[in-house]
């Protein structure tokens, strides 16, 4: 569908004549006419204008391509129209997540071997040549868990607050100035390449991350060792992570400003629930880690058996959760 065809589809739908959409848009009937007729073009800042009254992208008006109108609900600013990204805001929110995805792929690194130290500790403890008590291996462990987390923290909420100004482009519709697509687009392939390199060199990290676990099966090792495996696979799915969200986070600013993958208006109407699942999944897995410690007897070597089936089941909850949701 060309763009006269679009301007006179919206424009019955609206239900004005040609010359209230002249009105509207500042213009004389006889240039609405020509539109319609493709007998001229109208200029850029009408085409916004017109984005704004019909509620609908520049893109869709824009591009032939694209014949099929979105009807999901526009999520628009307070202003009741849809926010304007010019090209200094995308350039200026694209250099920040940049700059902050070391910062962010460091925090989730740290969260997840987190435990490590823990686990560490308690099989030295459990070691035949351990000198330390398991009173004192499971209070400094946890200690140091507790340092990892809020270092984390802060960094996490150190980059949200660099960001805090763009926080509407996960939540709102919202539309580019012209131009801003096809920079946006332009980059997006050209660090194509380095994702997927580095995501799928985390993927086999994580598959080579079980082996040592594998290899204690085998031989029948004790339980100490089977503890240093566990620690040995949180320490290279933290490294993963470290690959899977530096580069996840550069690819999701292009993704929140082409309101692609994940931000598209209708994931955007539907609310953030994925964040909400994951943390409410991973406060239960922790709790019920801690239950297992402080409630029953005799279980500090036994506990954290929680961790790699969590991370396991993880992936099929949200795939479950999520298919449930769409349905």
């Amino acid at each position: 569908m060309i763009l006269a065809e679009k301007i006179t589809d919206l424009r019955k739908k609206a239900g004005w004549s040609q010359e209230e959409l002249a009105e509207q848009l500042g213009v004389s009937r006889q240039s609405v006419s020509k539109w319609e007729g493709g007998q001229s073009l109208p200029d850029m800042d009408k085409i916004v204008r017109m984005s704004n009254l019909f509620g609908v992208s520049t893109d869709y008006l824009l591009k032939d391509e694209i014949s099929e109108l979105d009807e999901t609900p526009l999520i628009q600013s307070e202003e009741g129209r849809l926010r304007r990204v010019t090209m200094e805001e995308a350039s200026r929110y694209m250099e920040i997540r940049a700059a902050s995805a070391p910062r962010i792929a460091l925090s989730s690194m740290l969260c997840v071997a987190s435990p490590v130290i823990f686990l560490a500790l308690i099989a030295l403890s459990e070691s035949p040549w351990g000198k330390l008590s398991e009173n004192a291996a499971v209070g400094i462990g946890i200690c140091i868990t507790l340092v990892m987390v809020a270092i984390a923290v802060m960094g996490f909420m150190k980059t949200g607050a660099a960001a805090s100004d763009f926080a509407f482009l996960e939540k709102e519709a919202f539309e580019t100035e012209y131009g801003v697509t096809g920079v946006v687009k332009k980059r997006k392939e050209d660090f194509r390449e380095q994702y997927t390199r580095t995501n799928t060199i985390s993927t086999v990290i994580c598959i080579l991350s079980i082996v040592p676990l594998f290899i204690c099966v085998c031989f029948n090792a004790l339980d100490f060792a089977y503890i240093l495996c566990v620690c040995f696979i949180l320490l290279a799915v933290s490294v993963a992570t470290y690959g899977y969200v530096r580069v996840g986070t550069v690819m999701g600013s292009y993704d929140k400003l082409l309101e692609e993958g994940d931000f598209t208006r209708s994931e955007k109407s539907k609310g953030p629930w994925m964040s909400g699942f994951s943390t409410v999944y991973w406060l239960t897995a922790t709790a019920l880690f801690l239950a297992l410690q402080f409630l029953l007897e005799g279980t500090w070597d036994k506990a954290w058996i929680v961790w790699p089936i969590a991370g396991v089941l993880y992936g099929a909850v949200r795939i479950i959760f999520s298919a449930i949701r769409k349905k």
